[in-house]
């Protein structure tokens, strides 16, 4: 089991200390309080904690100091700096220096909760180690041992230390994003931020502000000046994933900071300059959107320097056998199921199948029979159930919630079975639950607030399905 998620809090104010401590206990995390700065920059240079909460102003060193010392000393560290109104323009210049994000008081308990699970993500993105080819890796790793697959290995290592943009193709599920962090991990900036944005996530209205930040005033709501994502790579290397779905009115002012290696917040006139190293990844097909105008020529031949083509699961089934061995041995430590296993025929039936998700869906398809077989041997049967209740919604609604529906009723007008409702909300209970913790990472007070149970609640479906999360060390 990894070790629990752990926050160092910097705050003289006993009260606000505690206040902030329970608040971040009950989501699951694991709280170090101190009231000097100094001591904190002492403390958080010695041990290892996953995100820094600090004041501004702490007797023995100011908040901004910390930052710029701490960050210098462990520049992984996200440090959330809290500081109080009409200082917006000192926080600003302690992200300069390396604060990962701050928050103006008075602010909201679930902003500081939203802000520390970002941080939190953005710490594993850095320092979980993404390796390479290795079937027993204690992190993520890369898997596979065909041709194709030894082809994108020499890239990674090729590239990773040259200062040039790579643009990662492939389609969903092929593993872009752990591309990235390859990369990332195995070149001269890593030792810097790396910042992660999914374009495709994010509306497009607020995307341009998220990248390069915004003035106060620049549209309703801005409230305060924020700096962006551009600026809090500074120094390091920023990931854009679905880059095929931006704007192009985004894409422009993209090209213009590539171009010219500075950004402008929006509202703004000052130009600040940036060192940033881009990775880009897309599913899409760039050539066919510059061809129907909705990619701009001039950014794709920017970003495509150097291009990391990744194979689909279905043109190297020669790598499923070592895949799910991985999936195996990972979700079976997870799940709490000892020596996981899978029969000859349900392997065989694995590698018959097409795989559009490819090899995320391999991977969540191999949890799921894992949850179905209860600690037996995984069988084809377990399989054929899995993927026919996971197939992708159609018009509107869920194609595979409603045949399993149908199935159940059927069986039951049939008499083969007696519980018709108990069996569907069973069934769809354990799922909601067993992707939940896995989502959170092991973290059940989070999974708990996402569902909107208890954690009492959440602790019972655990043990009533079986289900044994640890803290995980891993995004997936």
């Amino acid at each position: 089991m990894n070790r629990s998620t752990h926050i160092l809090l910097i705050e003289d104010d006993a009260s606000i200390a505690g206040s902030l401590a329970d608040v971040l206990r009950n989501d699951g995390y694991e709280v170090t309080i101190l009231d000097r700065g100094d001591e904190g920059l002492k403390r958080a240079q010695q041990d290892s904690f996953d995100v820094v909460i600090t004041d501004l102003r702490l007797p023995g060193l100011s908040g901004l100091d910390l930052v710029r010392e701490l960050h210098a000393a462990k520049p992984r560290i996200p440090i959330v700096l809290i500081t109080a109104h009409g200082t917006t323009e000192t926080a600003i210049g302690a992200t300069r220096v390396g604060a990962y994000e701050y928050l103006l008081k008075p602010f909201e308990m679930p902003e500081l909760l939203d802000i520390v699970d970002k941080a939190v993500s953005s710490n594993r993105l850095m320092s979980d180690p993404v390796s390479i080819g290795v079937l027993q890796a204690s992190g993520e790793a890369i898997i596979g041992n065909s041709r194709a697959m030894q082809d994108v290995y020499k890239e990674i290592g090729r590239v990773a230390d040259k200062p040039v943009t790579v643009l990662i193709r492939g389609e969903t599920g092929t593993g872009k994003e752990l591309v990235a962090r390859a990369i990332y991990q195995h070149s001269n900036r890593a030792d810097s931020p790396f910042v992660a944005i999914n374009c495709a996530a994010i509306p497009e209205t607020l995307l341009e502000s998220d990248l390069f930040g915004h003035e106060r005033g620049a549209f309703t709501g801005a409230e305060t000046k924020r700096i962006g994502r551009f600026e809090q790579a500074h120094g390091g290397t920023i990931f854009l994933d679905e880059i095929g779905d931006m704007s192009l009115n985004t894409q422009a002012k993209l090209l213009r900071v590539l171009q010219e290696k500075q950004i402008e917040r929006l509202g703004g006139t000052e130009t600040i300059p940036i060192d940033v190293r881009l990775l880009a990844a897309t599913h899409q097909d760039l050539e066919k959107g510059i061809e129907e105008k909705r990619f701009r020529e001039d950014l794709f031949y920017r970003l495509s320097v150097v291009v990391i083509t990744l194979p689909a699961l279905r043109d190297r089934t020669e790598d499923i056998p070592t895949l799910i061995n991985y999936f195996l041995n990972k979700y079976g430590s997870e799940l709490g199921v000892q020596e996981p296993s899978i029969s000859a025929e349900a392997l065989e039936f694995l590698q018959r199948q097409k795989w559009p998700g490819n090899v995320r869906e391999l991977e969540n398809t191999v949890r799921n029979a894992l949850l179905i077989a209860r600690g037996y041997t995984i069988s084809a049967d377990d399989l054929r159930k899995v993927i026919k209740t996971s197939q992708p919604p159609s018009r509107g609604r869920s194609q595979s919630v409603s045949d399993y529906v149908a199935e159940i009723l059927e069986d039951a007008r049939r008499g083969k079975i007696q519980r018709a409702y108990g069996n569907l909300i069973q069934t769809v209970e354990q799922e909601l639950f067993a992707q939940a913790i896995h989502l959170a990472h092991g973290n059940q007070a989070k999974a708990a607030r996402w569902l909107g149970v208890s954690r009492i609640t959440m602790r019972e479906k655990l043990t009533l399905y079986g289900l044994h999360p640890s803290q995980e060390g891993t995004e997936n």
